[in-house]
């Protein structure tokens, strides 16, 4: 691991961004917060990567933030705000501006920061013993507009009231109900399990799913969003990709999408 506890490594084409705070469940701190922004700034160019997968170290997923460092910055509007919109919210963005899916490998706890960064993703696999929360009520503050508004579209309205109004905890089984997590999978089964899912879209065409996930952008933002895309929507009629994938199913062959 690097100084600033958030590491990446390559395998193939799939790229594994893994969080690290030892002995605090991989809370974030501050460090941490600038140093996921740098990984997803680096991964927007890389095209040999095809898929990406976000985990913790040691059994835990991210425990929300590093409340040890709170005391140092909380205190003062102004380095609150920088805090959150600067910081937090940039590093966020930076994963939710990434071209490239985005799999949630989650065990143990995801509380808080933990289920901010989870909601930036595109799809989540959790162990069966995986809690969920955001319990910052008990300290005596809210969730950031922007992140409580991240939070809330990834796992619906029940369940985020539940979170921020009354500090509810809930299980694996419960967030596979309400649409977060595609699968709930026994605990010793997750990294296998997500990382073979990061295997199977790094084997498909990655100008679709690129294009994939800007019509979800573009369709949630609405307006002149949704507009534009429309207005590009077919450009990649003429590619190497959309000939290979149609050459391939003509031909019964396996595709071989090569990076562009």
């Amino acid at each position: 691991m690097t100084e600033r506890q958030v590491s990446l490594r390559r395998e193939g084409a799939v790229a594994l961004v893994t969080l690290s705070n030892p002995g605090r469940l991989n809370a974030m701190t501050r460090a941490m917060w600038r140093a996921l922004r740098a990984v997803f700034d680096d991964l927007h160019g890389d095209t040999a990567l095809r898929c990406v997968v976000v985990r913790g170290e040691g059994g835990a997923f991210c425990a929300g933030g590093d409340i040890s460092e709170y005391p140092l910055f909380r205190f003062e509007e102004a380095s609150l705000r920088e805090f959150h919109e600067n910081e937090v919210w940039a590093a966020l963005q930076a994963m939710l501006d990434c071209p490239l899916p985005l799999v949630a490998q989650i065990e143990g706890a995801c509380m808080g920061a933990g289920v901010e960064i989870a909601s930036c993703c595109d799809i989540r696999l959790a162990g069966a013993s995986a809690k969920f929360g955001a319990p910052i009520a008990k300290l005596g503050f809210p969730m950031a507009p922007r992140e409580a508004a991240l939070v809330h579209g990834a796992i619906g309205d029940v369940l985020a009231r539940d979170m921020l109004l009354a500090a509810g905890v809930h299980g694996a089984q419960r967030l596979y109900d309400a649409g977060f997590l595609l699968h709930v999978l026994p605990d010793a089964e997750v990294p296998a399990a997500a990382q073979a899912h990061a295997a199977r879209i790094a084997a498909l065409s990655p100008q679709a799913a690129r294009l994939h996930k800007a019509t979800f952008t573009a369709l949630k933002r609405g307006g002149a969003a949704a507009q534009q895309l429309l207005a590009t929507a077919y450009d990649y009629a003429d590619t190497a990709e959309h000939r290979e994938g149609i050459d391939a199913f003509l031909g019964k062959r396996p595709p071989n999408f090569r990076p562009s």
